[in-house]
């Protein structure tokens, strides 16, 4: 079992910055992928960022030198740092991460981009 925990949302301005932490705890996720989702309301829910145990990163297009993604192996923590947020940034980022072929979701954080 793998329980994730988020953390660093909230309400910025646009172009403001945010950064978000994820907290991994349990057995089997050490090494693995591990990333961020987002879902906007009334959308589905899209990858945005993935970092694998040696730290190779993917970002989806939408956020290409905009996001940066990153991991602490000996904290068992992955963080999401958001900068320049625009209105279409907000949804609910939701941390991930792989062990076989199961998937495990943590609760989710809103993030939110208005003036």
């Amino acid at each position: 079992q793998v329980q994730l925990v988020e953390s660093g949302g909230g309400l910025v301005q646009p172009g403001g910055s945010l950064r978000l932490s994820c907290a991994a705890s349990g057995s089997g996720f050490r090494g693995n992928v591990m990333g961020w989702y987002r879902q906007a309301p009334g959308k589905q829910r899209e990858l945005v960022a993935s970092i694998t145990g040696l730290g190779s990163t993917n970002y989806a297009d939408s956020v290409k030198g905009q996001f940066t993604i990153s991991r602490d192996n000996a904290k068992n923590t992955v963080s999401l740092q958001m900068n320049s947020l625009k209105s279409d940034d907000t949804a609910v980022y939701f941390c991930y991460t792989r062990v076989g072929v199961r998937v495990y979701w943590g609760q989710g954080t809103p993030v939110t981009v208005s003036s």
